[in-house]
């Protein structure tokens, strides 16, 4: 194979600009700088649909490029073409990949596309996701658009906590608060980062209160609502456009749930609660070794967000499955007892939880089950995946199926542990009758 040998010849012939038959000359406006590149028609014109049809139509050994100053300063990098392997950082996955959509070289976009969606867990010094999201949005690039919105929503709280949070877009923000996935500690979590972006940008009014209608305050203890009453200087300001909601809210606290469901709609997003992280939704569950046998364990949470339930806990018991076989694909046996050949091949992980025991309590209420899955990224826990269920992973079809446990090296397994967080949500049935 001479492959390698000729990617080599193809690198020098672009350093050293021998057999050159076109000079790119990149120019950005507004500025003195010049870069001039010696390349090959042939070589850019097999890689580029548009650089080919530049080069047919060119009247001059030289072609004039305008690019953005960004785009500029990566050009070097993207004329790749000559021996297709590049390293980049951080900053600089954006402007190639301008290039490499401007030029239609879908390699090197879908490349970059895959450099980014690994790499969202990556520290960086203002962070990047959010400008990444924002740039795909423009480009249309729907992969990498959808990664990164996954990536905020599962993993908000450490995004909360970082300095690219402020800096979001009224619209990023806006998708981020409709949705019901989020991952984080409390809804007081996210409100105490809402309110920071509210001070920090200081949007229009309507913004501001479309994002202020869009918290859950239900899903709050009265304490808080009291206290975000009293101290918050964002809601003294525009309490009226949500006192419907905190009416509300209070209604929901000092009401049974069931009481409540007779007269309102309980299925609007201000009574579904969001994946909390906090003891009272859900716990942590570290598996050992994970492929080795069934495991269970026992949890506690709260019946429901409502201050009527506030006392009541609800007993959870969990068993994990690391080969758990369909009953279509279990062996079979005769009548006689002998076994029948089967084509069984190890089984799939599976998860159960049910409540340890029943109650009228339950009444009126589907409990959700999630299961948030983490991995490790650039030495980084963050949830790779979020499954919804009501009672087993089997409902999903696809639990773990992308995780290799027996890899000792998988992204899944941190020191030989499968690292999972189960969270119990519960969803209320409206019982609003309607009238003739």
């Amino acid at each position: 194979s001479h492959s390698q040998t000729l990617l080599q010849r193809l690198e020098a012939l672009l350093i050293q600009g021998n057999g050159s038959d076109v000079s790119l000359r990149v120019e950005t406006p507004n500025a003195d700088e010049v870069k001039v590149i010696q390349a090959h028609s042939l070589v850019l014109s097999l890689q580029s649909s548009v650089f080919e049809e530049m080069l047919l139509s060119r009247n001059s050994s030289t072609v004039v490029l305008r690019e953005s100053s960004d785009c500029a300063t990566v050009f070097d990098k993207f004329i790749y073409l000559y021996c297709g392997e590049i390293s980049l950082r951080l900053d600089q996955a954006t402007p190639l990949h301008k290039l490499a959509t401007k030029y239609k070289v879908q390699s090197l976009q879908q490349g970059v596309t895959n450099y980014m969606t690994q790499n969202l867990a990556r520290d960086s010094p203002s962070g990047h996701v959010a400008g990444w999201y924002e740039y795909a949005l423009q480009a249309g690039d729907i992969v990498l658009r959808d990664s990164c919105l996954q990536y905020l929503a599962w993993n908000l709280s450490s995004v909360l906590q970082s300095g690219e949070w402020v800096s979001i877009s009224s619209q990023l923000l806006m998708t981020l608060l409709q949705r019901s996935d989020l991952v984080l500690q409390s809804e007081m979590e996210l409100f105490a980062a809402l309110e920071a972006w509210i001070i920090q940008n200081e949007p229009d009014g309507l913004t501001a209160e479309n994002t202020l209608r869009a918290m859950r305050y239900a899903m709050m203890p009265p304490r808080e609502l009291f206290r975000l009453q009293t101290q918050s200087t964002v809601l003294a300001r525009y309490q009226e456009s949500v006192r419907d909601l905190l009416y509300m809210s209070y209604q929901f606290h000092s009401a049974s749930p069931l009481q409540m469901a007779k007269y309102f709609d309980v299925n609007c997003s201000l009574f579904v609660p969001r994946n909390y992280l906090s003891a009272v939704w859900g716990s942590p569950w570290i598996i050992n070794n994970p492929t080795r046998d069934d495991r269970s364990t026992s949890f506690q949470t709260q019946l429901g967000p409502s201050s009527h339930d506030a006392s009541k806990r609800v007993t959870w018991n969990a068993l994990f499955s690391p080969r758990w076989l369909p009953l279509s694909m279990r062996p079979m046996y005769t009548e006689s007892g002998a076994m029948q050949p089967t084509r069984v091949e190890g089984g799939r992980p599976r998860i159960i939880i049910t409540p340890a025991t029943s109650s009228a309590d339950f009444a009126g209420v589907n409990f959700q089950k999630t299961v948030l899955v983490m991995a490790q990224q650039h030495g980084k826990l963050v949830v790779k995946h979020v499954y919804n269920f009501h009672q087993s992973t089997e409902e999903n079809g696809d639990f773990l199926a992308e995780a290799n446990l027996y890899r000792r090296t998988s992204e899944y397994l941190i020191d030989s542990s499968l690292f999972l967080h189960v969270v119990v949500k519960p969803l209320y049935q409206t019982l609003i009758t309607t009238k003739n």
